[in-house]
C-alpha cells in the first residue's frame, strides 16, 4: 500500500472542497469559520507535549498541519495566496532573521567556521531584525502588532516585555512585590465601595502585576497558570477517589480538608472514621 505524502493531503482537500463531489461541512468553511478550528489545535498540541504524550503529538500535529493547508487553499480560491507563496515569505524570513547562519542573506550561504555568537547577540539581533519589518509594514509603534487574540496572560507579558526594552519597567523585584501589595489594597478597596466595574479593572490590575512578577522571575505566566491548573484538577481527582473509596456521599468541611490535605501529599489510602 503507498504511504501517503505531502501532495495526497492537498488532494485530499482539493476533493473536500470540490462543490460537487466533496463534503458539505468542509464547502461550507471560510477563513472566519475555520480559524477557531486551527486554535484548538494549537491548545491540543501544547497540551500533548506537557503531557509528553508524543503519539498524541503526531496526531495533532497532523490535525493543525490540515488546519495551516486548509486555510491555504481557503485563501487560494479567494486569490489572495496559495501554499507556496506562504512558503516561500516563510523562507525569506527565517533567512532574514539568522544572519549569523545565513550572513549573504541566501539559504546556500554558511557561516564562517569559528564565527561563534552567544545567545543575547542572537536575540539582540533577532528583535533588531523584528523591529525594521515592523516599521517597513507601518507597526512602528512600541506596542503595534501584539495580536490582540492570543491568551491575555500571554499578550500581557508580550506587551511588558516590549514596554521594558524601551524602559518602562521596575529595576527591581522588590519594586514589583510593592506594586502588587498596592493593587491588591485597590482592589480591597473597590470591593469594599461595592463597585463591580472598578473591581474588575483593579482584579485585572493585580494580574498584570502578578505576569510583571512572573516575567522578572523568568517564568512564563500563561504556562504556570496551566500547570496550577493540571496540579488542582489531579488533586480534585484524587479527592474524588477518596471519596469513593470510603463511600462519601456528602463531605464537612473538615473532611474535605483532611482530603485535601492527603491528596496534596500524594497517599492513596482513605479518611478514617472520626
Amino acid at each position: 500500500m503507498k504511504k501517503f505524502d505531502l501532495n495526497d493531503l492537498f488532494y485530499l482537500i482539493d476533493r473536500l472542497r470540490d462543490p460537487d463531489l466533496g463534503c458539505e461541512w468542509d464547502i461550507n468553511q471560510d477563513l472566519h469559520t475555520i480559524v477557531k478550528f486551527a486554535l484548538e489545535e494549537v491548545y491540543e498540541v501544547v497540551d500533548a507535549v506537557e503531557k509528553n504524550n508524543y503519539l498524541d503529538l503526531k496526531e495533532e500535529l497532523g490535525d493543525l498541519l490540515f488546519q495551516v493547508i486548509f486555510m491555504c487553499k481557503l485563501a487560494d480560491e479567494k486569490q489572495l495566496f496559495d501554499f507556496d507563496e506562504v512558503a516561500a515569505e516563510l523562507l525569506a524570513k527565517l533567512v532574514r532573521r539568522h544572519p549569523h547562519v545565513f550572513p549573504d542573506g541566501t539559504l546556500a550561504s554558511k557561516r564562517i567556521d569559528g564565527d561563534d555568537h552567544c545567545l543575547q547577540q542572537i536575540s539582540a539581533k533577532w528583535e533588531e531584525i523584528k523591529l525594521a519589518e515592523r516599521v517597513r509594514k507601518g507597526q512602528d509603534g512600541l506596542l503595534s502588532n501584539i495580536p490582540i487574540a492570543i491568551p491575555a496572560l500571554a499578550r500581557a507579558e508580550k506587551i511588558q516585555k516590549r514596554a521594558a526594552k524601551a524602559g518602562f519597567d521596575w529595576d527591581n523585584i522588590d519594586k514589583v512585590f510593592t506594586k502588587i501589595k498596592e493593587e491588591l489594597s485597590e482592589l480591597e478597596g473597590a470591593m469594599k465601595e461595592g463597585d463591580q466595574a472598578s473591581v474588575e479593572e483593579e482584579f485585572g490590575d493585580l494580574l498584570f502585576s502578578c505576569v510583571n512578577l512572573a516575567r522578572h522571575l523568568n517564568i512564563n505566566s500563561e504556562q504556570a497558570l496551566r500547570k496550577a491548573n493540571a496540579k488542582f484538577v489531579t488533586r480534585v481527582s484524587k479527592v474524588e477517589a477518596l471519596c469513593e473509596a470510603k463511600g462519601l456521599k456528602t463531605l464537612t468541611s473538615v473532611d474535605l480538608e483532611v482530603l485535601w490535605q492527603r491528596a496534596k501529599l500524594n497517599k492513596n489510602d482513605v479518611i478514617k472514621d472520626h
